[in-house]
């Protein structure tokens, strides 16, 4: 079985983005689908830490003046202000008494301090630097528009497995609400659910356990080697 997986790159995602990664063959980056304009942003520029015990958004500031859409990798960062050592500051003002606060973040500054306009590269600097550093850098990652899919929906996925070379999809715990399952066996390809279980670890600072948090939480609180055994067994070393 040759299993395939799709997302768009997120900033600093959470855990269960790096256990599809983990469980997958090929991973698709999904940077050619429109970046939402409305709202205040997707996880594709912002995620959630925690701050002063509960969970808040941090957010890359993207340029919005703009007509029309425009795909991911075409998303340029707003640099006007000093966001980047604003970031750092509220992860440091938060995370400074977590147990691996030393170890990791000086590491993890040299990613938010990257200089790049383009959120594409922003993102996919983080994520494989941290794939290289939890150890899932055997995953084949491959960018949606270098494949050539221009169907939409459920057959734009079943085409991009096919045409990276899968048998099988992996689908994420949403996907139910926009993807027709039937047609993946229609089209002979084998679907299978992440069902990703969120596993806990003592975070400094929180009364209770705050799921969904950026990755980072768990690196500050547990290391790269705990956050490593976390996605293996979903336990803290």
């Amino acid at each position: 079985m040759t299993l395939v997986a799709a997302h768009q790159p997120n900033f600093l995602p959470w855990l269960g983005y790096f256990d599809k990664i983990r469980r997958a063959d090929v991973f698709v980056v999904l940077d050619d689908v429109q970046f939402e304009k409305s709202g205040a942003g997707t996880w594709t520029n912002r995620v959630q830490i925690r701050v002063a015990g509960d969970p808040a958004w941090i957010t890359v500031p993207v340029v919005r003046a703009y007509h029309g859409t425009r795909a991911i990798s075409e998303m340029q960062i707003d640099s006007g202000s000093r966001w980047r050592e604003k970031l750092l500051r509220t992860i440091e003002l938060n995370y400074r008494r977590a147990p691996y606060f030393d170890a990791v973040y000086p590491w993890l500054a040299s990613l938010v301090r990257l200089e790049s306009d383009s959120l594409l590269e922003y993102n996919m600097n983080a994520i494989q630097a941290t794939l290289t550093r939890i150890g899932l850098a055997n995953t084949r990652l491959v960018a949606s528009s270098s494949l050539d899919v221009r169907s939409r929906a459920t057959e734009r996925i079943i085409e991009l497995v096919q045409v990276a070379g899968g048998d099988s999809y992996l689908a994420g715990g949403g996907a139910q609400g926009y993807q027709v399952d039937d047609r993946f066996a229609e089209a002979g390809l084998r679907l299978v659910y992440q069902d990703f279980r969120h596993p806990t670890y003592p975070q400094q600072g929180a009364s209770q356990f705050i799921p969904g948090l950026s990755i980072i939480d768990a690196l500050l609180n547990v290391g790269f080697e705990g956050t490593a055994e976390l996605l293996r067994t979903g336990a803290a070393s």
